[in-house]
């Protein structure tokens, strides 16, 4: 069992770092609160939009362009195709590549795929899983400007190993160990409590 009798809220415009050792579960909650796993006991109840991890891309189909997935995407969420296809191509920076089968990327590029089309969605609620180390020095400037002025609007839940990152986008916390997810006041007593474990 990854979880056991774990219970908690997100609140609105609050922001978790979520710490732990690997293989301590971090990404199979990320998968639970987005819908994409489900709980073999207990319930989430989602009272806001809450985006995938920007982490997972295993809902791009890999024989379509990145553009095709793009467009995919945007039809679900009632998006226009149009400015969604032209947010992703000006943020991902794939180029050419954006209209190249997704099996054809890179593990990098489809991070910015990824990446790209969660912010091109408003969501109330982003999940990070480790993605914000993805690209280059600009690539990643811009990633954390994107993200910063979506948390003046929405919340976020972000797994990461790097205090740094933790503490630039993160007020809360919780560590995960031994299936039991224990919160803290402070970020900073999160990475503590993290670093002593």
């Amino acid at each position: 069992m990854v979880l056991n009798d774990v219970s908690f809220t997100i609140g609105h415009r609050q922001s978790i770092g979520i710490c732990g050792r690997n293989g301590a579960g971090k990404s199979t909650l990320m998968r639970l609160i987005s819908g994409i796993e489900f709980p073999t006991s207990g319930r989430v109840r989602r009272h806001m939009s809450v985006s995938w991890p920007l982490g997972f891309a295993g809902g791009f189909q890999g024989t379509l362009t990145g553009a095709d997935n793009v467009r995919f995407i945007a039809r679900i969420y009632g998006k226009s195709i149009e400015d969604t296809l032209a947010f992703v191509d000006d943020f991902a920076e794939l180029g050419s590549y954006l209209h190249m089968p997704v099996k054809t990327y890179s593990s990098g590029m489809r991070a910015r795929l990824t990446f790209a089309v969660s912010l091109a969605i408003d969501f109330d609620c982003y999940l990070i899983d480790e993605i914000t180390a993805v690209g280059d020095s600009r690539f990643h400037q811009r990633c954390h400007e994107a993200l910063n002025r979506r948390m003046q609007t929405g919340s976020l839940v972000m797994v990461s190993h790097a205090p740094e990152t933790l503490r630039q986008f993160c007020n809360t916390g919780a560590l995960l160990a031994n299936g039991s997810l224990t919160f803290f006041n402070s970020i900073d007593e999160t990475i503590a409590a993290y670093e002593a474990s």
